[in-house]
């Protein structure tokens, strides 16, 4: 029932909603769904006009190029992409010796040099000690007794060169194949000490401890110095208890 002089305006009953009414000097809103007018809709997948869209798996401008997924990966080891080779300018050093292995033949030889130069003037200080350095024996027919014999001063000091000299020569070998990897005889028949995982002179220490292992060498009729001349690493026993190989160059 309405009144026609009624002053309040009609409100909506129980339950009812009422109908939203544009505010004056607004846009009126679209319905849910609709897009307004002016803002054009850009389908699904598609970028914003302004932005250049980037095909899938490819990297932006200026950065490396990244393998597509499900593309094979380079093998452990291989050079990664964007990063210099090994042995190329700016690359790593790889380790372990990278020249041939020595034969036994350039070994032996260069034992036979050093020998030369340090061992045969020892040996030559030595036999005269023994020699010219020796007392003549003389013998009494009253006493039956001889007297004599023994090593005179000359011997003496002849006996001590010949220790000197070969013991000086024993540690200038011995740091010359630690520090540089190469003896006299090493270094004129081309070859070198250095160690099997480094590929580097192993140091005066390692090399001393290396020669006192040439015992086990000397072994069972010195079968561990023939070792090298079947063996896969030519390798002494001496080497496989240090570790060490000798390479050319």
């Amino acid at each position: 029932m309405s009144y026609p002089n009624n002053p309040y305006p009609q409100q909506p009953g129980y339950g009812q909603q009422p109908y939203p009414q544009p505010t004056p000097g607004y846009p009126q809103q679209q319905p849910y769904g609709q897009s307004n007018p002016g803002y054009q809709q850009q389908p699904y997948g598609q970028s914003n006009p302004g932005y250049p869209q980037q095909p899938y798996g490819q990297s932006a401008p200026g950065y490396p190029q990244q393998p597509a997924y499900g593309a094979p990966q380079p093998g452990y080891g291989a050079p990664q992409p964007g990063y210099p080779a090994p042995g190329a300018p700016g690359g790593y050093a790889p380790h372990g010796p990278q020249a041939p292995l020595a034969d036994w033949g350039s070994r032996a030889g260069a034992y036979l040099v050093d020998g030369l130069i340090f061992g045969l003037p020892a040996s030559l200080l030595y036999i005269i000690a023994s020699v010219a350095g020796t007392e003549d024996i003389t013998c009494s027919t009253t006493t039956g007794r001889c007297t004599g014999g023994g090593m005179s001063g000359v011997g003496v000091v002849f006996m001590l060169l010949a220790f000197v000299i070969g013991f000086a020569g024993l540690l200038f070998l011995v740091y010359k194949e630690g520090t540089t990897g190469q003896t006299p005889g090493k270094k004129m028949l081309g070859i070198r000490l250095v160690g099997e995982a480094t590929g580097q002179p192993i140091g005066f220490g390692m090399a001393f401890v290396r020669k006192i292992c040439h015992a086990a060498d000397s072994f069972a009729c010195y079968i561990g110095w023939l070792w090298p001349l079947w063996d896969e690493k030519r390798q002494t026993f001496a080497d496989k208890i240090m570790k060490t190989v000798v390479v050319k160059g």
